[in-house]
């Protein structure tokens, strides 16, 4: 019989930070020194740090539930949608905008040095359309991000834009009412952003509600003060 010749497993870090195993509980939170460059950076430092991936999770939904409109939202993204539409010719795909609740300020994301030639808009007049047409951009493979703007996304439908943003190697987006947060979802990222309440001073706070890879932090993360 032939000698069974034995492999040493790889450390468990090294396993964590290739991204091979998911640590669903752990001390250490967000983006460890010496690991792996993050495939999708959010532009934002003091994020990226409390982050498992140091980023976005790449191919996976990331819920964003806001107190109201406006609040930061879409600058929040902007760095990563200006890399993505400035990506080369070999990984050019479009950014897709579903059902925003206004109309895209052309000016605005120009200023914000995103190619408009890589930024489309699906208009949608109802939920269910506007969840199909997102997970069929997702699923396709052709989308680099997909942001979607659903009233109303129940544990199935957001269920589908995940497993289908791991089909077609997407980044998607999902904003949401914070209520929302009271209630379980299979995203990968939930991040809530909250305003000071009327009369008190601050800015815009992000809180990680849930980060797949890693526990949430306790403390918020300002952006844009």
């Amino acid at each position: 019989m032939a000698a069974l010749s034995l492999v040493q497993a790889d450390p468990l870090e090294e396993l964590i930070d290739g991204q091979q195993v998911w640590r669903g509980q752990s001390a250490k939170h967000g983006f460890h020194e010496g690991a792996a460059a993050p495939l999708q950076p959010t532009g934002f430092d003091a994020l990226d740090h409390v982050l498992p991936t140091g980023g976005w999770p790449d191919a996976s939904v990331t819920e964003l539930l806001l107190s109201s409109d406006g609040i930061g939202e879409l600058q929040l993204l902007w760095p990563t949608l200006r890399r993505l539409s400035h990506a080369s010719d070999a990984s050019m795909r479009p950014v897709v905008l579903i059902a925003p609740p206004y109309i895209p300020y052309a000016p605005a994301w120009a200023k914000a040095d995103i190619d408009l030639e890589n930024l489309h808009v699906v208009h949608a007049t109802t939920d269910a359309d506007a969840l199909w047409a997102a997970e069929q951009c997702l699923r396709s493979g052709a989308c680099s991000a997909v942001l979607c703007w659903p009233m109303k996304a129940d544990d199935r439908a957001m269920r589908r834009l995940q497993v289908a943003a791991q089909t077609g190697q997407s980044l998607g987006f999902v904003f949401r009412d914070q209520r929302e947060a009271r209630n379980p979802s299979p995203a990968a990222l939930r991040l809530q952003l909250s305003v000071p309440e009327f009369g008190e001073t601050g800015e815009t706070s992000i809180k990680v509600l849930k980060c797949r890879g890693g526990v949430a932090p306790n403390q918020s993360v300002s952006l844009f003060a």
